[in-house]
């Protein structure tokens, strides 16, 4: 799972690696809030370096395959997703930890890496179920998973503790492989 490299015309998602807090840190920087709706941060370096590690030991134990992205169009590093809780028996998984630069956000960026890391799990992984969970306040969140064809299912009450103390309700929101196959695929490739 460490090899796993997914390219298009427009990214590179390339395995996390520890040097990448090097790359990231500009980000974890310069931008804390990249982190305002997540129970985890990256903010700063030495929270980056755990979360760096986290994801590291997470493929090591074989429940996630952790990226960096590469934009092509402008030539740089400018975030980081991941396929995470990976169920073999289930035959689902789940697409999150996904951040980029504010600069990056609304480019068509998200839809290219989301369009091949739905077409690894269906296609390579042969998974039954993508499922994507945001924070329910997050909006704009929700509304791009919901562009790239996802399905809310509904919202986990008072489901994760949040760095603040609060209990965040989260949506959960999924595409399953008929749905890949038979509409979604296409739909999203014509948004690239």
């Amino acid at each position: 799972m460490s090899e796993v490299i997914l390219t298009n015309d427009r990214v590179v998602l390339r395995p996390l690696e520890y040097r990448d807090i090097e790359t990231l840190l500009r980000f974890s920087i310069s931008e804390p809030d990249i982190w305002d709706y997540t129970p985890t941060t990256g903010a700063g370096k030495e929270n980056l370096e755990k979360y760096i590690n986290k994801a590291i030991q997470d493929r090591e134990a074989e429940t996630a395959i952790p990226f960096v992205v590469f934009d092509k169009k402008v030539e740089q590093y400018v975030g980081s997703t991941r396929l995470c809780d990976i169920n073999h028996v289930q035959k689902k998984l789940i697409i999150g930890y996904t951040w980029y630069g504010q600069e990056f956000r609304g480019t068509g960026l998200n839809k290219h890496c989301k369009y091949l890391l739905l077409q690894y799990a269906f296609e390579t992984l042969a998974m039954e179920r993508v499922e994507f969970r945001a924070d329910n306040t997050n909006a704009r969140s929700i509304a791009a998973m919901k562009s790239i064809g996802c399905t809310l299912e509904g919202v986990l009450r008072s489901d994760v503790i949040m760095r603040d103390g609060r209990r965040r309700d989260t949506a959960v929101l999924s595409i399953l492989r008929d749905e890949w196959f038979l509409y979604v695929k296409e739909q999203l490739l014509s948004k690239l």
